[in-house]
């Protein structure tokens, strides 16, 4: 087959002049989230100092909030971020992973359990790296919410292309 026959025009990520390669193309934005992740895990993003950014946002909401309302939130704030940056993580791999395949279809379980398993595994080492923080410690039940939150964005991903993929073909 010729690559000038209808529906097989060349590819922009197959176009050998590019001096980006094909890899990072397809894994930067996954490779820029862990960056992201382990910033997350520093001293800078520690209870303490997020309690100084939302505590006067949260008694601007709410101002009559008590300490153990805010203290609650405050909580919630932190775990609900555990979930949603590895909900995203999941998608960021799923999309370097795919994009590197050879066969590009949608939907592969083998892609989806790769990337949820490079989300779990990254989501140990950020609680080990954690251990050598002063102000942070390690937590199994964080790494356990980290790993929810990628599992999730695997089930939220399956649906989505089930239902593209069943709407396209009707």
């Amino acid at each position: 087959m010729s690559p000038m026959e209808p529906g097989l025009a060349p590819s922009p990520a197959n176009n050998s002049s590019s001096s980006i390669p094909t890899w990072l193309r397809a894994w930067w934005p996954a490779l820029l989230w862990a960056a992201l992740i382990f910033f997350f895990s520093t001293d800078l993003f520690s209870a303490d100092h997020t309690n100084l950014l939302f505590e006067p946002l949260l008694r601007w909401l709410f101002p009559f909030i008590t300490p153990d309302g805010f203290e609650f939130a405050h909580h919630l704030i932190r775990k609900s971020a555990h979930f949603i940056e590895y909900f995203v993580f999941f998608l960021l791999l799923y999309r370097g992973i795919r994009a590197t395949r050879q066969d590009r279809g949608p939907w592969h379980w083998s892609w989806a359990l790769l990337a949820w398993f490079m989300a779990a595994v990254y989501s140990a080492l950020d609680e080990i790296h954690q251990i050598f923080v002063p102000s942070r410690g390690p937590s199994p039940w964080d790494s356990l919410l980290d790993s929810t939150g990628a599992l999730f964005a695997l089930f939220v991903l399956f649906l989505l292309y089930r239902l593209f993929l069943r709407t396209r073909s009707d």
